[in-house]
């Protein structure tokens, strides 16, 4: 049996100087969980993913854009990117996510 302990996930990644960062806390079939760290002004540019992705603002705030409407998203707030709908995100400030993205 694991031992379970609890983490607190904005602290479980550090921002990097002009960098996005990202660690991987799950990888299934099924799914994955991953954290990200933006630093202002840091972007990821317009494509699209097969799959569902729930972005779960953990700090900072960022402009998401899907499929040609932008919107501010900061940190206790989320949105979902549908699948096959093009998005790119802009960190506004530094930025910090969580997106789930569900495979089936």
């Amino acid at each position: 049996m694991m031992n379970a302990k609890p983490a607190v996930l904005v602290d479980e990644i550090a921002y990097q100087d002009g960098a996005v960062v990202s660690k991987t806390l799950i990888d299934k079939k099924a799914g994955t969980l991953t954290l990200f760290a933006f630093w202002k002004g840091q972007a990821l540019s317009e494509h699209t993913a097969p799959f569902d992705a729930f972005v779960n603002v953990l700090d900072g705030e960022a402009d998401i854009t899907i499929s040609g409407q932008t919107v501010r998203v900061r940190k206790g707030e989320m949105i979902i990117m549908p699948a096959n709908q093009p998005h790119a995100l802009q960190a506004a400030t530094n930025f910090k996510m969580m997106l789930i993205m569900i495979r089936s």
